[in-house]
């Protein structure tokens, strides 16, 4: 009998202690100061507002992805923008990073022209961006560095993911 309990007593013993050793793992406090692992998607983004009016952009918490990420939020109803054409757009510029309003044409009242869609002097993101967005069409594009200012940034943060939202407001063929 006296072995047995001496058997149970280690037992317990060890037990207890395995217990205590099995993870080093802080308890979980529902927050992480870990970066999001994964990437994200179009519909992550939640953007609000009428065609023509500033849109309200809602960042999501989600690693930016190192592809153009192009979509339609309105359908437009009239010509489209291709390679070549001047595209007379209202858009707002939001930094991923920070989710800040930089730029906004909106906000001026002056739409902005892209002269020659596919080889204007904006960025690439843009240069690709924008063909097939019609008149009257709201597209959200999130443009990562490599297609937006890169590491050297132009006066925005080095390496920084864009957030647009554009609106078609005129397509002129091209000459």
């Amino acid at each position: 009998m006296r072995n047995v309990l001496l058997i149970a007593s280690l037992a317990l013993a060890a037990a207890t202690g395995l217990a205590g050793c099995g993870s080093s793992a802080q308890p979980s406090s529902g927050t992480s100061s870990a970066a999001p692992s994964t990437p994200c998607k179009a519909d992550d983004f939640k953007v609000t507002g009428d065609f023509g009016a500033a849109p309200k952009v809602e960042i999501p918490a989600c690693k930016p992805t190192d592809e153009l990420i192009i979509k339609d939020l309105v359908q437009g109803t009239g010509a489209e923008v291709k390679a070549g054409t001047t595209a007379s757009v209202n858009y707002q510029l939001t930094t991923f990073s920070d989710k800040k309003v930089l730029d906004s044409s909106f906000d001026r009242g002056q739409p902005f022209d892209v002269e020659n869609v596919g080889q204007a002097p904006v960025i690439d993101g843009w240069n690709e961006g924008i063909i097939g967005l019609k008149e009257k069409g709201r597209r959200l594009l999130i443009v990562p560095p490599a297609k937006g200012y890169g590491k050297g940034g132009q006066g925005i943060k080095p390496n920084e993911t864009l957030v647009f939202v554009i609106d078609g407001v005129k397509v002129t063929p091209a000459a």
